[in-house]
């Protein structure tokens, strides 16, 4: 898992995943973990914002493919969905996504989002093509 988070570091997190607070605490092809704080993530009301958690579940997804792809290789989301269940007011959501399949141009991943206590705030499913060598 190491060298996974090691070659994540190496490439940088992407401007967006900075700018959104994203920290990836654990990495492979078939499982990934994430944090995003709430603050600075949230819609005018105050809860975090929907498109926050598609953000994070797409970077997981998008990672996690690009692990199982290799460094010569492009990939590109396709799909992502998300259902919103809870909301998160403060503190940090975590995303695990899981792979579902890990193909030679698909991948799919299962992402569920949980607040501090443990609740479900969001289900995602995200899926990626990985492009053809140039």
């Amino acid at each position: 898992m190491s060298d996974y988070l090691d070659e994540i570091r190496k490439r940088g997190s992407g401007a967006l995943d900075s700018k959104m607070g994203i920290e990836i605490i654990e990495a492979s092809p078939e499982r990934l973990v994430g944090t995003m704080p709430v603050a600075g993530n949230t819609q005018p009301i105050g809860l975090l914002h929907g498109g926050a958690n598609v953000v994070l579940a797409e970077s997981l997804g998008s990672i996690g493919t690009q692990l199982h792809a290799g460094p010569n290789r492009k990939i590109v989301g396709v799909d992502i969905n998300a259902t919103h269940h809870k909301s998160a007011l403060s503190g940090v959501v975590t995303a695990v996504a899981t792979a579902v399949s890990l193909g030679k141009t698909l991948c799919c991943y299962e992402v569920e989002i949980t607040n501090d206590k443990g609740e479900r705030t969001c289900s995602a499913r995200i899926t990626c093509l990985i492009l053809a060598e140039r």
